[in-house]
């Protein structure tokens, strides 16, 4: 699907670095200065950015199915590291916009092929993705999915609604999480300026490997600050 010209506005590399900013901001407060909420207000921005990010990223790939298996891949790697760094279950970002991504594949086949057996797939992808995110989490402790099933909703609203859908589904996002989340209201007006433009480069693999290496950094100077 080709991108709109518009060139006023915000491109859509803009945005990244504009939510890997506040990310980092938000880590910093999580594991090193927890005592500044500001940094953690901050950090709210970055969720909604990344979710229309991941939104736009289904519209334009040109190979959906790499495009997932890249992000469900670098999720699982980073489970894996977590679970044996301090044995947690708790699913990264990485997995729940994987869920999002895996959601919209199945509902744009239901749509496109009108059969029973991907109908069929598209309601077993949502049905999972609520057992995942709600009922797992009330049956193994210390499992949970980052921002809940909204989260996981988020892009999946933004995919079919576009702009339109920036304002109820970060509505129901904050509703369900409360607290400092209302802070990522922010972040709506960011959003209605993007422009439909990627941007003068491929940036792709910048974030990709960012999450992981930001991460292991801040937990590394954490481990020495004890």
């Amino acid at each position: 699907m080709p991108r709109t010209q518009t060139r006023i506005g915000l491109t859509g590399n803009q945005l990244k670095l504009i939510a890997l900013v506040t990310m980092t901001i938000d880590h910093v407060g999580l594991l090193l200065l927890p005592g500044l909420v500001v940094l953690r207000i901050i950090g709210r921005l970055s969720m909604p950015l990344y979710a229309y990010m991941i939104a736009q990223g289904c519209r334009y790939t040109h190979d959906r199915r790499r495009y997932f298996l890249r992000l469900a891949g670098l999720a699982l790697v980073c489970q894996v590291v977590y679970y044996f760094a301090d044995g947690s279950l708790y699913q990264c970002i990485l997995v729940t916009f994987s869920l999002s991504v895996l959601c919209i594949c199945a509902i744009d086949n239901a749509q496109r092929k009108s059969t029973f057996g991907w109908a069929l797939a598209a309601a077993a992808a949502l049905l999972g993705t609520g057992t995942v995110c709600e009922l797992l989490p009330r049956w193994i402790p210390g499992f949970a999915v980052d921002y809940g099933f909204f989260g996981v909703f988020l892009p999946i609203l933004l995919y079919y609604a576009g702009k339109k859908g920036i304002v109820p589904g970060m509505l129901l996002l904050c509703l369900s999480l409360g607290g400092l989340q209302w802070w990522s209201l922010a972040a709506v007006p960011l959003m209605l300026l993007y422009n439909g433009q990627r941007g003068r480069r491929s940036l792709g693999w910048v974030f990709y490997l960012y999450y992981p290496l930001h991460l292991a950094v801040l937990y590394g100077i954490a481990l020495l600050l004890q």
